[in-house]
């Protein structure tokens, strides 16, 4: 069974894609269209959502939602 891993959803520029930091040095790589993971949406509360793209970002299940920096497991 693998671990998820726990990190912090960011915007990154030079892909035009959100990103997820694990860690100083490590990350995810770069979200794309339907990849699928959990938000922190409470304290010990995580909802699944998935990424999607229109004119801008968002997370379908979360509508309205500001995206930088919200906990995430994946």
């Amino acid at each position: 069974m693998s671990t998820k891993r726990v990190g912090n959803l960011f915007y990154d520029k030079g892909s035009g894609r959100y990103n997820i930091r694990f860690d100083l040095d490590y990350f995810y790589g770069g979200l794309h269209c339907g990849e699928c993971f959990e938000v922190l949406i409470e304290k010990d509360k995580w909802e699944p959502v998935r990424i999607e793209m229109s004119d801008d970002w968002y997370l379908v299940g979360l509508p309205g939602v500001r995206l930088d920096g919200l906990r995430v497991r994946i």
